[in-house]
């Protein structure tokens, strides 16, 4: 028994003999300190108090029952002693190694359980073993959970964040194996509230990260998607994600946009009108002249040729509110919505013809040029109507509209290429995305044309002949044309 007994204390001892120490640099308080090193087969542990201490952690105590919470940044982390399992709120990490319980105090192996606290409470620690360094910034994470939401049309994910990061920091894509990688630089993020997010519509499982000074996020999708995209949201401060997934074919949705497919009824948009000029150049060309110009050689040429039904939402000089603009449309049964506008620039040398479709906005150019016409509710008597074209409400514009999206797509490429024929002189400015007002709740395909700068001198010249603004109004019909008949052509084979 007195063997026993010496053996016993002798290990004991052993293992209380120090080793070389561990450096803390707190990044929180400035202060620099060391951890005394204890080990036990080839980990390196240390005093579970003794590592509080350094990290200026709050603490309870249970030394009867061998236990010891440690309180890191709104988490609660609970240590056993001759445990392997580590308690994080309600979530169980399990090390290799046993916590070691000796002298009254609770020793943990330092790599295991450092790495588990960088996962779950602790993104800001790291380790490097072989300096013997232990580098601690106490912060709580800037991403902090996550909503997922099932749409008919796709999935809207909201990852809930503390700050709003910059676009250039926010990557995501597709792999082939159909996982959606999103990765934050400089995002700190909370895996155990986001791991255990329910799972909805198109997502079947989630895999949270930290790499390094990164968060990434890992979406396994169940089915096939038409398009991704995210974009940032304030108040409350937020990342939402949109996938968009395809109509299924026996759906009566699918049925239905079928049948609007019949581009029976045409609506044509002239810009602006009445109190609201738009842009107006130096020699005096106002923009609403051009465009209700433009607009009406359109409708004949549509009439005349094609037979078709044209509803306009102004035929004269008026003020017609942007969000009355859509509803005409809809409300007449519209199948295509085409808005004619002219545009403008602080760079006078600046000139060509562009196409739009309702999305957020990427470019500059485009968010400015989307401004400027949206501009125009500021002359509405009741401008309540409209909610701020920005992160959360132009994603639900968009979403609601994406039953049309390839569509209105198909459909500005056609124009920007029709242009492109007859206007040889005006440099094809290409496709391009914004939040515009007047397209919003347009049940149907559309489209807003930007025909020109009335701000360059001979682009602005070129807008006030007759003969010009023909070319334009035949190339738009062209387009209007083309697509009537690939999209009748395919109903004709379903």
């Amino acid at each position: 028994m007195r063997k026993y007994i010496i053996y016993f204390a002798l290990t004991i001892l052993s293992f209380l003999m120090g080793d070389s120490p561990i450096r803390v640099f707190n990044r929180s308080t400035g202060i620099n300190s060391e951890l005394k090193t204890f080990s036990k087969s080839k980990e390196v542990m240390v005093s579970a108090k003794e590592f509080a201490h350094a990290l200026s952690l709050k603490v309870y105590e249970n030394i009867d029952r061998k236990k010891i919470v440690l309180y890191i940044a709104g988490r609660r982390v609970k240590i056993s002693g001759n445990s392997s399992f580590i308690l994080v709120d309600e979530q169980i990490f399990q090390m290799q190694t046993y916590v070691k319980y000796a002298d009254n105090e609770l020793f943990i192996p330092v790599e295991a359980f450092i790495k588990i606290m960088r996962s779950s409470a602790l993104p800001g620690i790291s380790y490097d073993a072989r300096r013997g360094l232990l580098d601690v910034d106490v912060v709580g994470h800037n991403i902090t959970g996550m909503l997922i939401e099932e749409k008919s049309n796709g999935t809207i994910i909201r990852i809930q964040t503390k700050k709003l990061f910059s676009e250039r920091n926010i990557s995501s894509f597709m792999n082939k194996n159909g996982w959606y990688y999103l990765t934050i630089s400089g995002g700190s993020i909370d895996t155990f509230n986001v791991n255990i997010t329910p799972t909805r519509g198109v997502v079947r499982k989630i895999e949270a990260d930290q790499l390094g000074q990164s968060a990434q996020v890992a979406f396994k999708l169940g089915g096939k998607i038409i398009s991704h995209e995210w974009v940032q949201s304030r108040d409350p401060d937020e990342i939402i994600l949109t996938l968009r997934t395809p109509l299924g074919k026996g759906s009566a949705r699918i049925k239905t946009a079928k049948e609007r497919w019949h581009l029976n009824t045409i609506v044509l948009d002239a810009g602006h009108g009445g109190k609201d000029a738009g842009t107006t150049g130096k020699r005096g060309t106002k923009e609403k002249d051009i465009t209700l110009d433009i607009v009406k050689r359109l409708g004949k040429i549509i009439e005349k040729k094609l037979r078709t039904r044209v509803v306009y939402t102004r035929e004269e000089d008026v003020f017609v509110p942007l969000w009355k603009r859509t509803k005409i449309a809809n409300e007449s049964n519209g199948k295509l919505f085409v808005s004619i506008h002219a545009n403008a620039n602080p760079n006078r040398t600046i000139k060509g013809f562009e196409t739009y479709l309702l999305s957020p906005g990427k470019n500059k150019d485009a968010v400015e040029v989307a401004s400027r016409e949206n501009s125009a509710i500021k002359l509405e008597e009741i401008n309540g109507k409209y909610q701020r074209l920005t992160g959360e409400n132009l994603i639900m514009a968009t979403m609601a509209q994406s039953m049309f999206l390839k569509e209105s797509e198909d459909l500005a490429s056609i124009i920007q290429m029709e242009l492109d024929k007859k206007l040889d002189s005006s440099p094809n400015r290409g496709i391009k995305q914004a939040g515009f007002y007047v397209l919003i709740g347009a049940s149907m395909p559309n489209v807003l044309v930007e025909v020109g700068f009335v701000s360059n001198p001979q682009e602005e010249i070129k807008l006030t002949k007759a003969s010009y603004r023909q070319k334009i109004a035949e190339s738009i019909y062209n387009s209007i044309r083309i697509f009537k008949t690939s999209r009748e052509k395919v109903l004709a084979n379903e």
